[in-house]
């Protein structure tokens, strides 16, 4: 198609036609990419919903069920053009949310733990008071041991940002946290199990 068909053809489509056609563009890659926002966003509507109750019975929490869901889907966003050709891309999407929902039902309970046996000391403490044993513990911690525990169970960020905030790989965020907690579990005589 000649520049001028490009233009005569954008021009009875009109600007908001949805897709991006320039001078000598590709109609068959702009087709192919609204063919596959419509296959998605038809995927979406009929599996979001059902990711979203079964990860509802694993965290017990609507609301963190349905942003877990979600950021399933943004995951499977990233990788539709490859999943969408599986026989089965709703069993991808609700294994990435399964993964997701036992990270974070882990990590509540191992806040809650924490929560019932230090809160109400961290909850009176000012800064130049000693902050219990735990505390006391994890000041003991190299710094950058002691900066991914306090990010990850004080300030509930994923290794990712850990790992940004740090200025290091995310495995060497969680090999901080590793580290970290074998210390502490040496430095309180008790057991800690890996959750990350």
């Amino acid at each position: 198609m000649s520049s001028a068909g490009a233009v005569e053809s954008s021009a009875v489509l009109g600007p908001d036609s949805g897709l991006n056609v320039q001078a000598g563009g590709s109609w068959v890659g702009a087709m192919a990419r609204t063919e596959a926002e419509a296959e998605f966003t038809a995927f979406f509507r009929a599996e979001f919903h059902r990711v979203v109750r079964t990860v509802h019975l694993i965290v017990n929490d609507r609301g963190r069920a349905e942003e877990i869901a979600q950021d399933a889907f943004v995951q499977l966003l990233d990788h539709w053009a490859k999943v969408s050709r599986y026989e089965q891309p709703d069993a991808w999407v609700r294994r990435v949310a399964i993964r997701l929902a036992s990270r974070v039902s882990r990590r509540e309970r191992l806040r809650s733990v924490l929560e019932k046996r230090f809160l109400p000391s961290v909850a009176t403490l000012t800064p130049d008071e000693p902050a219990g044993e735990v505390f006391g513990a994890v000041r003991r911690l190299p710094p950058s041991q002691r900066a991914a525990v306090v990010l990850f169970y004080v300030e509930d960020r994923p290794i990712a940002e850990i790992a940004e905030l740090l200025g290091c790989a995310p495995s060497t965020a969680r090999v901080h946290l590793h580290k970290a907690r074998q210390r502490l579990a040496a430095m309180l005589d008790e057991e800690v199990g890996d959750v990350v």
